[in-house]
């Protein structure tokens, strides 16, 4: 069922991300009086295609191999390696025939679009939900194994600054931008003392590593209901209790109460919980619990799924401040841009090796894999996990390489700058260099995929 999932959300991933690519590269070339004589998502690699239909001058259609796209301009030397219109005259409707700024901005069609994309579901979000804001007085929960604890932060610390500036909110502690900067350092609050830890340089890599920060707001362990003819009411644990301990071991946060509980399926466990009976207009919260509660111990016996009836209450206290279209925009368009900036020094310390290429690059197997973790999370996660795909897809398409997007776009500047066409050859063989090394690279990033999931 996992790779089903997994590889669905691929599917629908690359098939927004492909269509609006190609799409910018489309409207370009039709805006410009070029002959667009194909427009396709996903490969039609031997002729295989799920579907294919011919309106006007353009065959519109689904190839089997849903690993990208193209669109087929005429008098264009692209990935299809077409040379059939070698031997002929320039026609007027043909990319070749036309002014270099035309066709430099027929190839920058699609990275704006991929640009754009991210853009679009930045505000359409914001506009939406608002701009979220979490309390840094939330303290942190810190996985095992994870880079934050390696850098010493524990949980219940509290974050009090990021390179020495204060912080009040969680999204400004986690702002994507800290991880590429060239230094990162957080003081946090831990038994009423200020102690400053420093991440390590290659910080990005580890994070790609485990798939995961590793940190967030803590979620108290607060039950909001306790199901009845569960084991949990069962043995007397009541809605409104906050769960302190499981087999004598102290727990803070959610998710440590359902990994013990699901581990010891079918096996009895003593949980610790303290209970407040409710009182009219008292709000009664995890820290009164802690403070005022009566604590009882039961033992339970979780069924053979490794459940004891008991469901979550929400204590996370985050704001979100409704912005109008305008501040949405605003908003919307500089999350973009910081997070294109981001990708970019990312691709740099890459390049330089600060950070692992082989834990800093995904191919469609790590793709497949967070795509279908995001959206069990919720259709917001999707959309966020998208946006930073498509900008990921635009920044490698720049790159100026044979075969992308960017070397087209640097060869058809240099022909405008020496006021003549690269001889055909040339450019074919340019062409197929790029062709042979994106196919090398692709492949090496799927076997790395394979290895190191």
């Amino acid at each position: 069922m996992d790779f089903l999932s997994s590889t669905f959300f691929f599917i629908v991933a690359i098939f927004i991300l492909v269509t609006a690519h190609e799409l910018g590269h489309f409207l370009t070339a039709k805006l410009f009086g070029m002959r667009v004589d194909k427009f396709y998502i996903g490969f039609d690699f031997f002729e295989k295609r799920f579907w294919r239909k011919k309106i006007g001058e353009t065959e519109y259609g689904i190839g089997v191999f849903p690993l990208g796209g193209y669109v087929k301009i005429a008098g264009m030397v692209d990935e299809s390696l077409d040379t059939t219109f070698q031997s002929s005259e320039p026609e007027p409707w043909e990319f070749r025939a036309k002014p270099v700024w035309q066709r430099l901005i027929v190839l920058a069609g699609g990275v704006s679009m991929n640009l754009i994309l991210a853009a679009v579901i930045f505000i359409g979000i914001t506009l939406v939900l608002g701009e979220s804001r979490t309390s840094v007085n939330t303290p942190a929960f810190v996985e095992k194994a994870s880079v934050f604890e390696s850098m010493g932060i524990k949980t219940g610390d509290r974050l009090q600054m990021v390179n020495g500036k204060a912080i009040e909110s969680w999204e400004e502690a986690l702002d994507p931008e800290l991880f590429i900067a060239q230094s990162l350092n957080y003081t946090i609050l831990r038994d009423g003392k200020s102690i400053t830890m420093t991440a390590p340089s290659n910080i990005m890599s580890k994070i790609n590593e485990t798939q995961s920060l590793g940190i967030r707001p803590i979620v108290a362990p607060l039950i909001d209901e306790a199901l009845e003819k569960m084991p949990a009411s069962t043995a007397g644990i009541k809605s409104g209790g906050l769960i302190t301990a499981i087999n004598g071991k102290t727990v803070a946060d959610w998710t440590e109460v359902v990994g013990i509980i699901s581990a010891h399926a079918s096996k009895p466990i003593t949980i610790t919980w303290q209970y407040l009976e409710p009182v009219k207009g008292l709000n009664i919260t995890p820290e009164l619990l802690r403070s005022e509660g009566k604590t009882f111990v039961s033992t339970v016996i979780p069924n053979q799924s490794g459940k004891i009836g008991i469901s979550l209450k929400a204590t996370l206290v985050t704001e979100r401040k409704k912005l109008n279209l305008a501040g949405s925009m605003v908003s919307g368009i500089n999350q973009t841009w910081k997070m294109s900036a981001m990708t970019v020094q990312g691709f740099a310390k890459i390049f330089t090796g600060k950070e692992d290429f082989r834990k800093s690059v995904g191919g469609p197997i790590k793709i497949a894999k967070i795509a279908s973790q995001s959206a069990e999370q919720g259709p917001v996660s999707f959309l966020y996990f998208l946006a930073m795909l498509s900008i990921s897809l635009a920044i490698i398409n720049i790159l100026p390489v044979p075969a992308l997007d960017g070397g087209q776009f640097v060869l058809n500047a240099f022909e405008g700058i020496i006021r003549r066409e690269i001889p055909f050859e040339i450019k074919m063989r340019i062409q197929q260099i790029g062709m042979t090394l994106l196919l090398a690279l692709f492949a090496y990033i799927l076997i790395n995929d394979l290895f190191n999931p």
